[in-house]
């Protein structure tokens, strides 16, 4: 049976299209005492970006920190300030920030209607309850985040998302000025998040048309920023970001993205800095997207930080493979339906171990 899976049903793109997002919210607004909840990354604190939230007078602004990947816990923590700052749920979430701003708020957005933790959800369709409306407006390019049915978690026992049809966002505002002065490092390694996406979609056993057409147009314009340095490498990585996650949607990902799941849980690594690590000692299995990630990592002057990998104990390698070996529909796009007995628990201790040491 063919899946029928929902896409954002709303985009706007274009540069400078932030600043109609107050007419996009008005829509969605009921009556004078309307509240849209604002979950904003704290690097805006104290930009420009932060003076142009159009906030209404019963509206609530949360800057949300994400230094550390999102969790079961803050995710239950940002829902409950927002149930007690009133009583009735808000008209609408507005996630304004990167991948993890995003993930947070599909998350706040869907257990605002859904009852017990967020924990209880970490898995694929169990989410009963319609999300209340959110957008997603990403202020970094790569992550697909704002795209994706998947809402990113780190748990008590796992890092898995809340994958369900109601994750995804109901409308996007895709404004590459929002990315402007983005770290040259962090760039990189949000945009190989992209560039990983397509990898492994266009090479797994999930792969058809669908992903392939949005794949290869993600991937080409991935080359396009890092390997031939063309001018509007913003507006292109941002509609790459935007193809790379449409691919996964109808796919899936694979190795590197079940790999860097385990480095984040157990190291906390980001997950972009994570994939590029992981993909790093791939080779073997995306030859040739491997050795083309190294020749950007060569035009872009990029060494990889190996900050979290210090003194890791064989005990915390272990939990790294236990979570790992959680995604199967990962490793059955990389692999296929035998992919246990091709990845068998010892040899993804080995590709960790390869990772922790550098290759």
């Amino acid at each position: 049976m063919f899946r029928n899976f929902k896409t954002v049903s709303r985009v706007i793109f274009g540069r400078g299209c932030f600043a109609q997002l107050s007419d996009i919210l008005d829509d969605q607004r009921k009556g004078t005492d309307s509240c849209m909840v604002f979950l904003v990354d704290d690097v805006f604190k104290e930009r420009p970006l932060g003076a142009r939230i159009p906030l209404g007078d019963a509206d609530l602004l949360l800057w949300v920190n994400v230094d550390h990947e999102p969790t079961t816990r803050y995710v239950d923590d940002l829902t409950l300030r927002i149930k007690t700052f009133r009583d009735r749920l808000p008209d609408g979430v507005i996630g304004i920030g990167g991948g993890s701003t995003m993930d947070l708020a599909k998350a706040v957005s869907l257990m605002l209607t859904n009852p017990g933790s967020s924990v209880d959800y970490q898995g694929w369709d169990l989410i009963k309850n319609p999300a209340v409306y959110h957008v997603g407006i990403p202020t970094l390019s790569g992550t697909g985040a704002e795209v994706s049915r998947t809402a990113v978690l780190s748990g008590p026992e796992k890092k898995l998302g809340l994958n369900s049809d109601y994750t995804l966002f109901d409308q996007m505002v895709l404004d590459p000025e929002l990315t402007a002065g983005v770290p040259k490092d962090q760039y990189f390694y949000t945009g190989m998040d992209c560039y990983v996406h397509c990898v492994e979609s266009l090479t797994g056993t999930y792969l058809n048309a669908f992903s392939q057409a949005h794949g290869e147009k993600a991937i080409g314009l991935c080359r396009e920023v890092f390997l031939d340095g063309t001018p509007g490498s913003d507006e292109k990585l941002m509609m790459a970001s935007y193809m790379g996650g449409m691919s996964i949607v109808y796919s899936q990902v694979g190795i590197c993205h079940a790999l860097a799941y385990g480095l984040a849980f157990v190291r906390g690594i980001h997950h972009g800095i994570g994939n590029c690590l992981a993909f790093d000692c791939l080779e073997a299995y995306y030859p040739e997207g491997v050795r083309e990630f190294h020749r950007m990592m060569e035009k872009h002057h990029i060494r990889l930080s190996r900050k979290g990998l210090e003194n890791v104990h064989p005990e915390e390698v272990e939990r790294m493979v236990d979570v790992a070996l959680t995604l199967a529909p990962l490793w059955e796009n990389a692999l296929g339906q035998d992919w246990e007995q091709k990845m068998p628990r010892e040899k993804v201790r080995g590709l960790y171990e390869e990772i922790i040491a550098g290759g």
